[in-house]
């Protein structure tokens, strides 16, 4: 018994003893962690996977909403544009009801003349020319030049 009283203060039983005590408590707190460790990655690989799940849920039908709103932003703008071209047909409308402004677009447009007044047309020979690319041909009769502006529409 003494032997083993005196085994038990020794130094080296006492370092041996602490040693091994420090050793269980490494190896319970690695344990510990390991298994928080584990519990960790299978949370983390389940968020991954219900987000992963998620952006696959949601990404047609977000397509589709910003394709929608697209679309919408599209229609709302030909609806203004067509609102302004009733607008304009309106007012074109109206002004077509004024006699003076009938008067005003058969003078300018079909050169009319009121009575009493002298309408002149002056043709600048250059600009027939230009127009028509070649000059023009005064010395043949009418109706050939007729025919042959018959003659080239059937061909263009």
């Amino acid at each position: 018994m003494a032997v083993k009283d005196r085994d038990r203060f020794s130094t080296a039983t006492r370092l041996r003893l602490l040693g091994e005590q420090t050793a269980a408590r490494v190896y319970r707190s690695q344990n510990r962690r390991q298994a928080r460790r584990s519990r960790l990655t299978g949370r983390a690989a389940f968020l991954a996977l219900v987000v992963c799940s998620l952006v696959v849920a949601l990404a047609y039908p977000m397509r589709q909403y910003v394709s929608q709103r697209d679309e919408i932003a599209d229609q709302r703008r030909l609806a203004r544009e067509a609102e302004a071209r009733t607008e304009e047909l309106r007012d074109q409308k109206a002004r077509l009801q004024d006699d003076a402004y009938i008067k005003r677009l058969a003078r300018e447009h079909l050169h009319y003349v009121l009575p009493g007044e002298t309408g002149y047309t002056v043709v600048d020979p250059d600009a027939v020319k230009e127009r028509n690319g070649k000059p023009a041909e005064t010395d043949r009769p009418w109706h050939s030049n007729l025919w042959d502006g018959v003659d080239s529409a059937d061909r263009g």
